[in-house]
């Protein structure tokens, strides 16, 4: 595969949100219960640190508060009211919430970044929350407000996170690892207040946890953030937003597998939808100027074409 082609880009992006729906079953079967915002911590301060040592870079200048502000949107903040809209909603009602970043962003973007609003984008958009919605919404599904709430907030955090991060790109010598690194250390350190005061270090740490810890950090957040960042630069935002539809999906595919469960044909026809709409959104349609305005124009290039050749035989200029 050429990575360095669009298509390419596209499907090294998409690797991020498929790794991230590995999240909530790591989560429930590897983790402690009722100490989120301690695996949030886990997830992002030592993969941060270690993407420092690694690279052999701190930032410099005003990337100092913009790397602060760029964790704290985008993990910081986002990690916690995850597992808060988790903790309160039904696992599929959580799900469809996060489904609304591509809206988010496609209005930030218009807003930041002075680009017009894709009605066609936006419209896949749509249809991918139907999609998203159809395979994780239960007959069940109830909604609170705490809840609700936390998975609007959330999704709008990290959508102003991935509209920021394409604005002020990369600093010039800086590689993509570093950057994620550097998110992932101030969204790190943001979090070990409330981590400590209000989880605690939890007392069963063994090495099912260890393993799940690193798979968070390791894999989800250090490979999957420095993946997504680096899509986000060289892709169009609102585009690379809608591959976020992948992570919920691949969150009800292990769930079913490891629970067990037949699929429904509306789960089904749910998957089939919102990966239409993902598709659909990395496309640009073609804008073929209409038949009378071609016409229109064929008929001046033809008149301005005898005007010419009249004042060539007249001794004009041409």
């Amino acid at each position: 595969m050429d990575t360095t082609s669009p298509v390419g880009r596209t499907a090294l992006t998409a690797l991020a949100p498929i790794v991230w729906g590995t999240t909530y079953v790591v989560t429930t079967h590897m983790l402690p219960d009722g100490h989120p915002i301690f695996a949030a911590l886990m997830r992002a301060l030592p993969a941060g640190l270690l993407a420092i040592v690694i690279t052999e870079k701190l930032p410099r200048g005003s990337w100092w508060w913009k790397s602060l502000v760029l964790g704290t949107l985008n993990m910081g903040a986002f990690f916690p009211l995850l597992f808060i809209a988790a903790q309160h909603l039904p696992g599929g009602a959580a799900a469809t919430l996060g489904a609304t970043q591509p809206m988010f962003v496609a209005i930030l973007a218009v807003w930041i970044l002075r680009e017009r609003l894709s009605g066609w984008r936006t419209l896949w958009g749509f249809v991918g929350i139907v999609g998203v919605a159809m395979v994780v919404l239960g007959p069940g599904a109830g909604i609170d407000a705490t809840g609700a709430l936390a998975g609007i907030a959330g999704a709008a955090s990290m959508s102003t996170g991935v509209v920021l991060t394409k604005k002020w790109g990369r600093p010039e010598g800086v590689a993509p690892l570093a950057l994620a690194g550097w998110q992932l250390t101030g969204g790190g350190v943001v979090l070990i207040i409330p981590a400590l005061l209000i989880d605690g270090v939890p007392a069963d740490i063994g090495l099912r946890a260890i393993a799940g810890y690193a798979w968070l950090g390791i894999i989800g957040a250090l490979v999957a953030y420095t993946l997504w960042f680096e899509g986000i630069r060289r892709l169009q935002v609102t585009a690379t937003a809608l591959l976020g539809l992948l992570s919920p999906l691949v969150a009800a595919g292990l769930g079913a597998v490891v629970a067990g469960e037949e699929l429904t044909s509306m789960q089904i026809a749910g998957f089939a939808l919102a990966l239409v709409a993902m598709v659909a959104g990395q496309l640009v349609p073609s804008r073929r100027e209409p038949v009378i305005g071609r016409v229109a124009a064929a008929s001046h290039t033809g008149v301005d074409r005898i005007r010419s050749s009249g004042r060539r035989h007249q001794g004009g200029s041409p």
